[in-house]
């Protein structure tokens, strides 16, 4: 029996010619990832094991962004913790104020991951650079720990569904809207330790950036990781942003799947998150009237400059609703200066929205967006869950940057499709 791209790749990193799900392996590392959250608790766990030396320097990237810049007393000597083991181990990829993005957003755009790598990250969204064609997952901070040490990780080799996506999606339909409506469909269990591999001519109409926020997802429906195959535009992506070597891996024709979906893009709608899950999803025509307080556009799922652009253009010229708090959160410095150049910002602070730093706060309830008791908020974020952004009574609607954007602008949950139409007519 043949084997999937993502078990090719693990075989590969384990120095063995073939390798089958369940099988327990040591697969070598491209890198590890952790953030200042998850990097404390790894870095005591280094010392409390009495290591001395990182495996390689350059195959260590540390990001604070969750509650950086700080926010309180501890996440300030959390971050000086990681500071002194980084200067400590010469760590090469550290990325503090000034320098930094949220994590899933700056790695890919530093180059640190490329095709057919295996990468590790003390953060469930690790899955994101499946986009690129690599494998990569979230692990926790002791794998972290031993990780950094020896350049190493235990794995068992994960079956695969298989989704085939097939002809264009419509305007306004995004990598966020496809993802959600896969969540819902299989649900937050669907493919529980397994991979989601997408493949079919509908990819071909997915940009990066999409292929980024559905990889980013896949943990959202129990995945161990999302993986892409590569072609034309993950190499241009590639070819940009890194000067690394990358292998390509494709799946046999005999390759075996767990299950096949055949998902028609064309007739997506976009699509809502309820709460309080990511797969409590239904179709914007099914919304009804859902008041909002709150609308944040940005995170590790959808702060690239592509989801800044949708949202200017449906925004520009307009003015967000009286009462809602409209924060956008630029994934990266550079797309933040790039959103600069390009008028964005100038575009969404005209119409009432604020720019915040590169931070992960909002999404997790850590820092600036937080919600009160019996708030609402649509987010471009990735989940949901009871207390996710705030109180435990407030709610998180999960959606794509254009149902945000207009959600914005009527201060309920809106098709963009119906404030595009008043523009055109208007």
């Amino acid at each position: 029996m043949g084997m999937t791209m993502t078990q090719k790749i693990l075989a590969a990193h384990a120095g063995l010619e073939s390798v089958k799900a369940g099988q327990l392996i040591d697969a070598n590392l491209d890198l590890v990832l952790g953030n200042d959250i998850t990097s404390p608790v790894a870095v005591n766990e280094f010392y409390k094991l009495k290591l001395e030396k990182v495996f390689d320097k350059d195959k260590i990237a540390i990001v604070p962004d969750h509650f950086t810049p700080n926010k309180d007393i501890k996440a300030a000597e959390q971050n000086k913790m990681i500071r002194e083991f980084v200067k400590e181990k010469d760590i090469s990829h550290y990325y503090d104020v000034g320098e930094m993005g949220i994590e899933h957003c700056l790695i890919p755009e530093k180059g640190l991951v490329v095709a057919g790598d295996v990468a590790i990250g003390a953060d469930s969204h690790t899955c994101t650079y499946g986009a690129l064609g690599a494998f990569s997952t979230g692990i926790g901070s002791t794998d972290m720990a031993a990780g950094m040490a020896i350049g190493k990780c235990w794995f068992k080799v994960p079956s695969a569904i298989k989704f085939v996506l097939k002809n264009k999606p419509a305007p306004w339909i995004s990598g966020k809207d496809i993802i959600l409506h896969i969540i819902g469909m299989i649900g937050v269990d669907g493919a529980l330790y397994r991979s989601m591999e997408f493949v079919g001519d509908g990819i071909k109409y997915l940009s990066i950036d999409d292929r980024f926020t559905m990889a980013n997802m896949a943990i959202e429906a129990g995945g161990k990781n999302g993986i892409f195959p590569v072609d034309d535009t993950t190499v241009e992506y590639l070819k940009e942003h890194s000067t690394r070597e990358w292998k390509v891996y494709e799946a046999d024709e005999d390759a075996e799947y767990d299950e096949v979906y055949e998902i028609d893009l064309s007739t997506l709608r976009p699509t809502v998150a309820f709460p309080h899950l990511p797969d409590n999803t239904r179709t914007i025509d099914e919304v009804g009237e859902i008041e909002l307080d709150q609308v944040v556009i940005g995170s590790c799922t959808n702060g690239r400059i592509s989801d800044l652009r949708i949202a200017r253009d449906i925004i520009k010229g307009k003015k967000i609703k009286k009462g809602i708090r409209c924060i956008v959160f630029p994934g990266t410095q550079k797309i933040y200066l790039q959103a600069l150049e390009e008028g964005i910002i100038k575009d969404l602070v005209e119409a009432g929205a604020i720019f915040s730093t590169s931070t992960c706060g909002p999404c997790l309830g850590g820092h600036m967006g937080i919600l009160a008791k019996g708030e609402r908020a649509v987010s471009t974020t990735n989940r949901n869950f009871v207390g996710r952004m705030g109180h435990v009574e407030s709610e998180v609607y999960l959606a794509s940057p254009a149902v945000a954007a207009a959600s914005a602008l009527t201060g309920k949950i809106t098709n963009p499709e119906t404030v595009v139409a008043v523009m055109q007519n208007a």
